[in-house]
């Protein structure tokens, strides 16, 4: 199965995000990853959307985007955009490995935005690939708690996602 990036732009109105994400559902297509938020014009959203699935499965839900009412564009993100996500995990801090977790950090260029003696919060952001690494590198350390946000992503070059 592999691995499909959708950006959908949006009327910036309740209830939209309900009826593309009851979409997914009623069709029993998994959602691994959604985002939205506002953007440059108040007036639409951007939802970003990963799942996985085959090549009839993502013609499908395009498909079934546009017929949304709502929905003003769709459009599946190929190999050529920038993709992030944010990471925030907070970890054990004891003297023992205190400077292990700080050379982590250094390497992963994350940043320690919440310093207590008992522990460490930090911020990273990177691909998908590069979160999870972080994440399996302080797992010795102990995780005490951690929330990522889904996957965002924009089109390189001049390309982009617009209503006309």
């Amino acid at each position: 199965m592999k691995r499909f990036v959708i950006a959908v732009l949006v009327s910036n109105i309740s209830g939209v995000l309900t009826r593309v994400s009851s979409m997914f559902t009623r069709r029993s297509f998994n959602i691994d990853s959604l985002t939205v938020g506002e953007t440059e014009s108040s007036e639409f959203s951007r939802i970003t959307i990963t799942f996985r699935g085959d090549d009839y499965i993502k013609e499908q839900i395009l498909k079934q985007l546009y017929k949304l009412h709502d929905v003003k564009e769709a459009k599946v993100l190929e190999n050529d955009t920038v993709q992030r996500e944010l990471l925030l995990i907070k970890v054990k801090n004891c003297p023992e490995t205190r400077q292990d977790i700080l050379a982590a950090v250094d390497i992963f260029r994350s940043k320690i935005i919440d310093y207590s003696t008992t522990s460490l919060c930090c911020e990273l952001t990177g691909e998908t690939t590069k979160i999870n690494a972080f994440i399996e590198l302080l797992k010795p350390f102990g995780i005490i708690e951690m929330c990522r946000t889904g996957l965002v992503a924009l089109e390189r070059g001049s390309n982009c996602l617009k209503s006309n």
